[in-house]
């Protein structure tokens, strides 16, 4: 195999493609800056977290907003719902639970069980498997910090709140960015058609 660079129209071709991919993958970026600070600084404030909550917070919205963002604005709302869904019924079935027990492997079980079983029942089965991984976080990071373990579900969903609500911003601001592309060429004006004198 040669090691010479491609060049020809082989190559200008996939340019389109990828500054696409580079303007995507920068707004993914800057999105997810955004809703680490905001995650990390408007949560410290409200709830006075811990250093270690304020990061786990971040790290949570982060992954809300790289979950939501896709190839287009109108995926990117389906997969908002769908996070916030799945996080619902998480959120229901961990506080109901930490509330009154403590963190305890069969539980882990129980509850993975049956956050991916509530939401096949309320019609959204694409969602089980999401509402089972937010269901897993939220009761190892009760194990982790116990002392006010029913608190967990409720930041989780305030994390993920802010995460799905940049990630649909940045996909709408997204559509609205043009391509980084250069300007194109002027077009030649078409010339007179020859026309016979009279």
């Amino acid at each position: 195999m040669s090691n010479t660079p491609r060049t020809g129209p082989v190559h200008r071709e996939r340019w389109p493609e990828v500054r696409e991919a580079v303007k995507e993958s920068v707004v993914l970026g800057v999105a997810c800056l955004i809703t680490y600070l905001l995650a990390t600084d408007i949560l410290a404030h409200v709830y006075f977290l811990s250093h270690d909550d304020e990061t786990l917070g971040g790290l949570w919205a982060v992954i809300a907003t790289v979950f939501v963002i896709r190839g287009s604005y109108d995926q990117s709302v389906t997969a908002a719902l769908s996070r916030v869904m799945a996080t619902l019924v998480s959120f229901a079935l961990c506080l109901i639970y930490l509330a009154f027990l403590p963190f305890h492997p069969w539980a882990l079980a129980v509850l993975v069980g049956a956050s991916a079983l509530a939401a096949t029942l309320i019609g959204r089965p694409g969602d089980a498997i999401t509402a089972a991984i937010t269901t897993t976080v939220v009761l190892l990071v009760a194990a982790v910090s116990p002392q006010h373990a029913w608190q967990q579900p409720i930041l989780r969903l305030a994390d993920t709140v802010i995460g799905v609500a940049v990630g649909v911003a940045a996909a709408w601001l997204e559509l609205r960015l043009p391509a980084f592309r250069p300007a194109p060429a002027p077009a030649n004006p078409p010339s007179e058609p020859h026309r016979p004198p009279s």
